[in-house]
């Protein structure tokens, strides 16, 4: 109720709408853990703060080249996460993949993404894309690395006993490994068995 009206029904892109309530979902969410005894609120700190950067990040890629003004951008991000609120300023403002990578460059693990996916920055989720002889496509994307880092802070929670973030994390790797048997099958149906292996990882 407090992100929308029934005008804005009539005037947002439906995408809009959809990260527009994601948002107000991860700062309830994560506004609710903060009444929950620690260490289960440190650990969903944890773990929301990243979700709501990786968005933050993904809708900054997302808009350029898109009708998507840097006012109705900034809107979409998150106010919670390690980001915020210089880096979200920062990529409110920013114009280019180059400008992206200053603006989270004081994030270690987030330069370290760029890093590795500097052969091509656009996520790869499906076995066909790239697939046409073009040797880019054998490299890791920048989805790829985020879903890396879910995966090790979500595992991360099973260490800590009496707490209630591992029902949360179970759930985001038992998504995983769903994606996993989809990545496998894909290949499996477009005979392309040389990329079965490179799903992400449960370990």
């Amino acid at each position: 109720m407090d992100c929308l009206s029934a005008q804005d029904l009539d005037d947002l892109n439906i995408e809009i709408i959809r990260n527009t309530l994601y948002k107000s979902y991860l700062e309830d969410f994560y506004n609710f853990c903060q009444t929950l005894p620690s260490p289960t609120n440190e650990i969903m700190s944890r773990v929301l703060a990243f979700e709501a950067d990786r968005r933050t990040i993904n809708i900054t890629l997302n808009s350029f080249g898109s009708e998507l003004t840097k006012e109705q951008r900034a809107r979409l991000f998150p106010t919670i996460g390690r980001l915020f609120p210089e880096g979200n300023n920062a990529l409110a403002r920013a114009e280019d993949i180059d400008s992206v990578k200053a603006a989270v460059e004081h994030i270690s693990e987030f330069r370290a993404f760029f890093d590795a996916a500097e052969k091509g920055l656009t996520a790869t989720t499906a076995p066909d894309v790239g697939t046409n002889g073009d040797d880019s496509a054998d490299g890791t994307s920048l989805e790829d690395e985020f879903y890396k880092y879910e995966m090790k802070i979500n595992l991360a929670s099973f260490l800590q006993q009496f707490q209630y973030s591992v029902f949360y994390s179970f759930i985001r790797l038992k998504e995983q490994e769903i994606r996993n048997l989809v990545w496998i099958a894909e290949c499996i149906t477009q005979d392309n068995k040389e990329r079965i292996n490179d799903y992400i990882p449960i370990n």
